[in-house]
């Protein structure tokens, strides 16, 4: 093992030895590396007279550049677009971003954080995440209804194991008793990564006040128990809560709650600024130790060096010069609102009960989606079928799961949707008799 890394290992194993066991083999054995990017920085600050460190070029005292590119970016300086950005991510979005979480989490002011890593948009993120920590036939603990690329993330990469539990319990609500069973049948492995993904990705739903207590309660009783548990929150959707559900992350609660709990925010501005194409995200550790953050910052950053070098700058500068704007919040809270009546008008269309006889729907609040259970059709032929006749796209999520986006269809355009999603499952019940 490099040095660096048994340094690192050794100043966690000091300070909070429950975030070194924690850690996958590949977790314990990454640093960042004191190379060519180290040399670089230092001769940034100190070669006043020639920096021939890196492998970028210059032009006349500025970043040299193709006019034809620059040309459609003019409202920026080349030294904003074109260097690389550091492993980490730019400092000034990094500080940003931490403001941003403070601001929209209020809860965590007086908490210990750190500073947001940034990411290549929010996969990446999860993708370190499993890196850092899933060993194999590590438990993975997350709802049955999931993002499906959480299987390629933690268990065909890593070789975790999936661990679910039904999402919704017989009252409809977060199914608490189906996580505490789940996590507790881990005891003996002594340790688990938990994701929460709210809002949740297929259903839409976020967790009401009590139910947010109740996911705190346990994970804090499970720690208590001996269990090392590592608490991803994945919050591609926040900022989109239409109801009365929780409006902050879980990540607000779990941070300095147990030193056997790691709390690991996966975030970024793919879905909450609606800039998906740019891959911004971040990856933000906490814990009861700081010092135990700061390892696992610089692990980050030696993973990140290892497998992507960096991020892209222009879109961190794209990102850096939005949060910084002071129309930012005022047009955000507008799409919101709109991604709201969306889903406000969603709920009212279902309300007609002719829909009642072919399916049902999980509870909803909140981000892109919702989903339909349909009572008698099998959801991947009803999916086949409304896009070889109608045209209609949707997602089969298993047997009986549609998950629609309403995300990407016009309020007006919302009842027209359903009702042929409504003739297209009718023309296969009538095939059926």
């Amino acid at each position: 093992m490099n040095p660096i890394a048994e340094q690192l290992n050794a100043s966690l194993d000091s300070e909070n030895p429950h975030v070194l066991n924690m850690l996958s083999q590949l977790g314990k054995e990454l640093f960042y590396p004191k190379g060519i990017l180290s040399q670089s920085a230092e001769a940034k600050k100190s070669a006043h007279k020639f920096n021939a460190t890196i492998g970028m070029a210059t032009e006349n005292g500025e970043m040299m550049h193709l006019d034809l590119i620059q040309k459609t970016l003019s409202a920026y300086e080349p030294k904003d677009l074109y260097p690389y950005a550091p492993p980490a991510g730019k400092p000034e979005l990094r500080s940003e971003w931490r403001k941003k979480i403070i601001l929209d989490n209020p809860s965590l002011k007086d908490k210990t954080f750190g500073t947001p890593i940034v990411t290549n948009a929010l996969t990446h993120g999860m993708s370190i995440a499993a890196d850092l920590f899933v060993d194999q036939q590590d438990p993975v603990i997350l709802p049955d209804k999931y993002w499906g690329n959480y299987n390629l993330i933690f268990e065909l990469r890593r070789g975790g194991q999936l661990h679910t539990f039904p999402l919704f319990n017989d009252q409809e609500t977060f199914n608490v008793d189906g996580l505490r069973e789940v996590l507790f049948a881990q005891k003996d492995h002594g340790k688990a990564i938990v994701i929460l993904n709210f809002p949740n990705n297929p259903t839409g739903y976020t967790p009401h006040e009590e139910e947010a207590e109740q996911i705190v309660s346990v994970l804090l009783e499970a720690a208590e128990a001996g269990i090392n548990i590592v608490a991803v929150t994945d919050d591609a959707y926040f900022k989109l809560f239409f109801e009365d559900s929780i409006k902050e992350s879980l990540f607000s609660r779990l941070a300095n709650l147990h030193p056997r709990i790691l709390s690991v925010k996966v975030d970024g501005a793919t879905k909450e600024e609606f800039v998906w194409g740019f891959r911004v995200g971040f990856i933000t550790f906490a814990n009861t130790s700081s010092k135990a953050v700061d390892v696992l910052e610089q692990k980050t950053t030696g993973l990140i060096r290892g497998t992507i070098s960096s991020a892209a700058h222009p879109s961190q500068t794209f990102v850096l010069k939005a949060l910084q704007s002071p129309e930012f919040t005022g047009q955000q809270e507008e799409k919101c609102s709109i991604m709201k009546k969306r889903a406000n008008k969603v709920k009212d269309v279902l309300n007609n009960q002719k829909y009642h006889k072919l399916w049902s729907y999980y509870p909803f609040n909140s981000g892109y989606f919702m989903c339909l259970k349909l009572n008698e059709v099998n959801a991947e032929e009803a999916r086949k079928h409304l896009l070889d006749k109608y045209g209609v796209g949707v997602v089969a999520i298993n047997a009986t799961d549609l998950r629609i986006a309403f995300s990407c269809v016009e309020e007006e355009d919302i009842e027209e949707l359903f009702e042929l999603i409504y003739q297209g499952v009718n023309d296969l019940l009538a095939v059926r008799s």
